[in-house]
């Protein structure tokens, strides 16, 4: 089946490398626009997580690594970031050429404008003001392969004799179809597992030290400009899925994420006065 996704062209970036870029397929890091800083990504029990700044713009980086196209379905807060809808693997996304990379800035309003992705409270969040508040705080990216293009075979213009080349030729088609359905599943980074299960519950015993939990707006409106393409999938699931989770630098303190240092108190100094050259006389007595 082909899917009618988006071919990121009009702002492709440079490619660059980054230490808390995750994937195998695709590198996907989380930018802060603001300062154009890449957010550093914790790992903690099983799940990445960033620390969001309250109120600042961020981008989802995705670059290509692969030799062929590949296609980004995304979503946030458990929302598709082109359509709106409640997030799903069969969902349209944005197609990569090899080596491509490209900042996904906002969500897509039309083919030329979207409307920036912004760290917010929760309950202003866009996934909360539409009824879906559920899965608000994290970030996911299903990569798929492109299925390269079948091979025809010549036709044979005269008959061929029972169990020949033809018949032949059709069983080798009817098997690589089913090679193709049956390809491996998904590879995940920050997949949740019974790691992820234990850091959800200490986040939600955390509650009591927590400040308000981190969603994404729906920000002002800017240009970003793409086009439809077509991409055949090599396999219905996704042959890679990167997940990050993301919350203010507070919060992530207050539930272990990150261990935050704290400066030591003031010491006595052992020579506060100085400079001095001899000892003064007391004063009168």
């Amino acid at each position: 089946m082909k899917h009618l996704s988006w071919l990121v062209t009009a702002a492709a970036l440079a490619a660059s490398s980054s230490a808390s870029a995750l994937g195998s397929l695709a590198d996907v890091a989380i930018v802060d626009r603001d300062s154009g800083a890449t957010l550093s990504a914790y790992y903690y029990r099983g799940e990445y997580w960033v620390a969001g700044n309250p109120g600042g713009r961020y981008a989802i980086e995705v670059r290509n690594h692969s030799g062929g196209r590949l296609l980004a379905v995304t979503s946030v807060d458990g929302v598709n970031v082109l359509s709106g809808a409640t997030a799903g693997f069969d969902q349209a996304g944005y197609v990569f050429d090899p080596g491509e990379s490209y900042q996904i800035t906002g969500w897509r309003k039309s083919s030329s404008e979207v409307a920036a992705f912004t760290f917010t409270d929760l309950p202003n969040s866009y996934a909360a003001r539409t009824g879906r508040a559920a899965n608000v705080g994290v970030i996911g990216v299903a990569v798929f392969r492109e299925r390269p293009p079948r091979y025809i075979p010549p036709r044979i213009t005269q008959a061929p004799a029972p169990g020949g080349a033809e018949s032949r030729a059709q069983a080798e088609e009817s098997n690589q179809e089913t090679a193709v359905a049956g390809a491996p599943g998904a590879s995940a980074a920050g997949a949740p597992g019974k790691a992820g299960e234990a850091a959800r519950r200490d986040y939600l015993a955390a509650d009591s030290a927590r400040g308000p939990k981190l969603g994404t707006g729906h920000g002002e409106r800017e240009s970003s400009y793409v086009q439809e393409t077509e991409f055949q999938r090599q396999q219905p699931g996704p042959n890679e899925i990167i997940r990050i989770r993301y919350d203010s630098m507070d919060n992530l303190v207050a539930m272990g994420v990150v261990r935050r240092v704290h400066p030591l108190p003031n010491r006595p100094e052992a020579f506060p006065g100085s400079p001095r050259q001899f000892v003064p006389d007391p004063p009168a007595g």
